[in-house]
């Protein structure tokens, strides 16, 4: 719709900001049994996973490497997928793996596209003086 292109960057601020914080929250149950659920740390790979969800949750939210964040978030899904879902079947619909397929291209999406507007990456490089390189 023409009249939300002027908007875009901050829908995508908003957009990025949700997914990295439900994420988080995803990782929070994981790790803290948070939201009602039992901690799933047991195994190597749930608390591998429950920390990337978390960590690259929060980082996706606030915009700081949220490209390189989401990038690792995105295979972290897709391995998701293949072990726990796969094997139920083809579709994700049936094998109930809709939200791992969902957040893998969505984070594949936030890596191409980066931190963008409302980030505290952008709001770190506006305060940077010109011609000073990163740190």
């Amino acid at each position: 719709m023409k009249f939300l292109q002027r908007y875009a960057p901050y829908i995508y601020a908003i957009l990025r900001f949700v997914a990295g914080v439900l994420f988080a929250c995803h990782g929070a149950q994981i790790l803290f049994g948070a939201f009602g659920a039992p901690p799933a740390t047991g195994d190597m790979l749930m608390l591998v996973g429950g920390i990337l969800e978390l960590g690259g949750g929060i980082l996706i939210a606030i915009g700081l490497w949220a490209g390189t964040a989401a990038f690792i978030c995105s295979g972290e899904m897709a391995v998701a997928y293949f072990k726990a879902h796969a094997a139920g079947g083809f579709w994700p619909i049936v094998n109930h793996g809709e939200m791992a397929v969902l957040y893998c291209f969505l984070f594949l999406y936030i890596a191409a596209h980066g931190s963008g507007a409302c980030s505290l990456e952008q709001l770190v490089m506006r305060r940077r003086p010109p011609g000073q390189p990163r740190a």
